[in-house]
């Protein structure tokens, strides 16, 4: 294919787009209500996992999980635990093909966070407790942490 002027076309640009987003799973567990609602004796351990999951659908489409685990204790004793799987639909095109893994498990996720943040403190509010606002997070961090960690299985594996 080539331009009106006779030269080669450029590449397409790449591009993400974001078709659709959605919570596919939710809680949010207050235990010990209402005697968690007093005011703690001490700073509650808030205890926050992160987690990413992409899987293909075809036509550079992919679901990508955004799955936040977490919760609140004082002395041991819960006040509150969520479990918040929030999901989107991208398309992915015009990437090179050793980009697209980062930019799935990257760009994707850092597009959905702040809606599941919202939701999960909302979800905390409506507990009886301070809204929890989650720090930002390094998505390209996670995304080292696990090309690392793969990489290791399979060091030990070729090692076995």
């Amino acid at each position: 294919m080539a331009t009106q002027n006779g030269g080669p076309t450029p590449n397409p640009a790449p591009s993400l787009n974001v078709l659709a987003q959605y919570t596919k799973d939710f809680s949010f567990e207050n235990p010990n209500a209402p005697r968690s609602l007093a005011a703690p004796p001490s700073q509650p351990d808030v205890n926050i996992q992160i987690h990413v999951n992409a899987k293909p659908g075809g036509n550079g489409e992919f679901e990508v999980e955004l799955k936040i685990d977490g919760g609140a204790k004082v002395d041991g004793n819960t006040l509150f635990a969520f479990e918040l799987v929030f999901a989107g639909i991208f398309r992915v095109l015009n990437v090179p093909e050793q980009a697209l893994q980062a930019v799935v498990l990257i760009e994707c996720p850092r597009l959905l966070f702040p809606f599941a943040r919202q939701i999960i403190a909302d979800a905390v509010r409506n507990g009886g407790f301070p809204p929890l606002m989650i720090d930002p997070v390094d998505f390209a961090a996670l995304y080292q942490q696990r090309v690392m960690a793969e990489q290791a299985v399979k060091t030990s594996a070729g090692q076995a």
